[in-house]
């Protein structure tokens, strides 16, 4: 089963079993979320959501990504130099089930 699930503003094309990283999320370690603005389950295209089709996934664990660079730069002035480092938190999810 394909399914399109929105979370944290991002839309994600899944199967049963997929293991993804997604915006985090307020659920504990080991426990279901149930995701239910699914978009597309089966070629059936909802309008704008699926009325009663949910995803069901485990949370695996949270963590942040690499560090970035953020480096505000403007020529000419010396004033104006700002470097900033920023981790993305995320949650790691697998999908357990998709139904309607």
């Amino acid at each position: 089963m394909k399914a399109i699930f929105v979370t944290g503003g991002k839309q994600y094309l899944v199967n049963e079993g997929d293991i993804l990283y997604v915006e985090k999320l307020d659920n504990e370690v080991n426990t279901d979320v149930v995701f239910d603005k699914v978009l597309y389950l089966n070629g059936e295209i909802g309008a704008p959501y699926i009325n009663g089709a949910t995803v069901t996934a485990k949370v695996l664990k949270h963590g942040k990504q690499k560090k970035i660079v953020v480096f505000k730069y403007k020529n000419k002035t010396k004033s104006s130099r700002v470097k900033h480092g920023h981790r993305q938190p995320y949650t790691k999810i697998e999908i357990k089930k998709i139904g309607k």
